[in-house]
């Protein structure tokens, strides 16, 4: 019996804390609906053919609103995200890499990662990805 009081207390402080948790999400949740209703309520609502023109860094828009981009700068993008990850987990290996006992592994184990990495950069420039025309 003394068991089943104990379980029952752990359940109800286990569910208390959730509900707090919850109820800060749902008084969150509201928060940001007043402020968007309240918005929209206050709000001047005038439009005029001006208003509804697309608006971009104060020049008038002019042709079609599709426009092509060029896939390289997604590229240039993804291989400096790579990097600048990759070089994270420099620093891990420079904290191991102090400690005592542990440098000549770890400096193997980092001239494989930088040897990956420099697979990689020659692929990609191989595959003429790293050419800007």
């Amino acid at each position: 019996m003394r068991a089943d009081v104990h379980v029952t207390n752990v359940a109800a402080s286990y569910y208390q804390s959730y509900s707090v948790v919850g109820l800060l999400a749902v008084v969150g949740v509201l928060f940001v609906a007043v402020a968007f209703g309240a918005g929209r309520l206050l709000r001047p609502v005038v439009p005029t053919p001006e208003k509804l023109l697309t608006y971009e860094c104060g020049v008038d828009p002019v042709g079609e609103g599709w426009a092509h981009t060029q896939v390289r700068y997604y590229v240039y993008a993804f291989l400096y995200v790579i990097f600048a990850v990759d070089s994270i987990f420099l620093f891990p290996w420079a904290t191991v890499f102090a400690a005592p006992g542990y440098g000549a592994a770890t400096l193997v184990e980092m001239f494989i990662f930088l040897g990956f990495l420099a697979v990689g950069l020659l692929y990609a420039y191989k595959k003429g990805v790293l050419t800007w025309t």
